[in-house]
């Protein structure tokens, strides 16, 4: 496979083949020397598709728009100190309570990693190939503030957040939200009911939920499409924001 022509690879590129191209130019000659067609070309397909997975896995966890991209369940620090529980840890990191279209709550005092952990929830999402995106809730009333002033902006606001397979709502509700805030959790969430999983980090506890949803109609409809379905996981009273300063 050696000495590919010029108008042989402008092909594969045109195809969209440039992964295979690339993993045929790397083939070290030495080591497939003597074997057969079929090994060499499953060998040049392998690491093609390998690089494929890199690129599209890279690809999502780069639009999730993470606060902390370099988060990981693997390195978490402080577990057993932290009172986290490694079984649930583990379980979701196998992404199974998506394929459930469970949600999932991490609350906890001020700086005790609820923000990495729900960052790197959602990068274990993308790296099950999972499209997962992170915002803040500060940030969501902003942009649905934005899209109200826009034609059919209100529609795509709710089209684009729906469709996420995992959403990370953070901060969830650092604020009291609006009438109109409200209107719109309430929609969002029930778009999401039983189609996807959304994970809320929230220094928060649940008996707070209700009152700070307005204690109305609406607190109880959100409510509703939230704790029934929900794995909670209390993330304790330790400042990590602390202990990562201390560890530089």
């Amino acid at each position: 496979m050696s000495g590919i022509d010029i108008e042989t690879k402008r092909k594969l590129r045109e195809m969209g083949a440039a992964p295979m191209l690339e993993a045929l130019e790397a083939q070290d000659e030495t080591l497939v020397l003597g074997m057969a067609f079929e090994e060499r070309l499953r060998l040049v397909v392998d690491e093609a598709h390998s690089g494929f997975n890199h690129a599209k896995v890279e690809g999502l966890i780069r639009r999730a728009g993470l606060r902390y991209p370099g988060a990981d369940l693997r390195r978490l620090d402080l577990v057993d100190e932290r009172g986290l529980d490694r079984n649930v840890i583990a379980s979701l990191g196998t992404c199974s309570f998506i394929e459930r279209q469970q949600n999932v709550v991490f609350q906890g005092f001020t700086g005790s990693g609820k923000s990495y952990l729900g960052c790197a929830l959602a990068k274990q999402a993308c790296q099950h190939r999972i499209r997962a995106h992170y915002v803040r809730m500060p940030d969501l009333e902003e942009a649905w503030a934005l899209a109200k002033d826009k034609p059919q902006g209100q529609t795509k606001f709710l089209n684009k957040y729906a469709a996420f397979t995992l959403l990370v709502i953070d901060e969830w509700l650092l604020d009291h939200p609006d009438e109109g805030m409200r209107s719109m959790l309430l929609e969002l969430l029930e778009r999401r009911y039983d189609t996807a999983s959304t994970v809320f980090c929230t220094q928060y506890a649940k008996k707070d939920w209700h009152q700070r949803l307005g204690s109305g109609v609406h607190a109880d409809a959100i409510m509703d499409r939230i704790v029934h379905n929900t794995i909670w996981v209390d993330t304790g009273n330790h400042n990590m924001r602390q202990h990562t300063t201390m560890k530089q």
